[in-house]
């Protein structure tokens, strides 16, 4: 794999779990707010299924990230 193909994937994942955080944020605010039990239940499972995808999607980005720490000082920078 070349190192730009890695680079551009980190760059991706970084935006998934951006989008993940901002829309998980968001369901976090209405928890609790509905009258309706189903509304409430449902808008907890959408929150704990975000919640496991940035777990899954930080994983992942873990896995590709280089070990070498100037290497992703430098790519973070």
């Amino acid at each position: 794999m070349s190192d730009e193909y890695a680079h551009g994937r980190r760059d991706g994942l970084r935006l998934a779990l951006a989008i993940l955080a901002a829309e998980e944020a968001k369901w976090a605010a209405l928890l609790g707010e509905s009258a309706s039990w189903r509304t409430n239940a449902t808008r907890e499972v959408r929150h704990k299924t975000l919640q496991v995808a940035q777990t899954r999607v930080q994983t992942v980005l873990n896995r590709l990230s280089p070990k070498d720490d100037t290497a992703s000082n430098a790519e973070l920078s």
